[in-house]
């Protein structure tokens, strides 16, 4: 395997966070993320599980992410190590708590840097439990764009 410069997988990273900055805005679409991906890209998510492949990718970005627009994601900080970049960043959602606090659950994300601008794997990694807590405490509702998942794991169907 190829081990490519920190320095670029950075100016791929900072590209990453320019596009999600702009989509914050409402001035992009999330399937403008692809062109920071490969083609044959994996990505995990902790709530609808493994999406392979740029057009599954693209797809599940628009889904996972309608009903969310008044939601943002900054970026906090990012560690390179070999091909590999790993990044923090807050889930927040609207409004603040009467002390000026955001109502916010902390993200991570692993990238594996492939190559010319482009990621091939991406897994976001989210307290869901703090997730829901988090929701509940901020009185933020879905709204009827949000969707879920054909299929998600409950956890009474684990174990043997």
């Amino acid at each position: 395997m190829t081990k490519f410069p920190a320095d670029e997988i950075l100016q791929a990273h900072r590209r990453y966070i320019a596009t999600r900055e702009r989509i914050d805005a409402g001035k992009l679409h999330w399937d403008a993320l692809a062109e920071l991906f490969s083609d044959d890209v994996t990505f995990i998510d902790p709530h609808w599980g493994r999406i392979d492949g740029l057009d599954k990718v693209k797809q599940f970005w628009l889904d996972s992410m309608s009903g969310l627009e008044d939601w943002s994601f900054p970026h906090e900080w990012e560690v390179v190590g070999d091909n590999w970049l790993v990044t923090g960043w807050q889930n927040r959602l609207p409004g603040r708590r009467a002390d000026g606090s955001y109502y916010q659950v902390p993200g991570m994300s692993r990238l594996l840097y492939a190559g010319n601008g482009k990621f091939s794997y991406e897994q976001d990694l989210i307290n869901m439990v703090h997730m829901a807590e988090v929701i509940g405490e901020s009185g933020w509702k879905m709204n009827d764009r949000l969707r879920q998942p054909e299929k998600v794991v409950r956890t009474d169907s684990w174990g043997p």
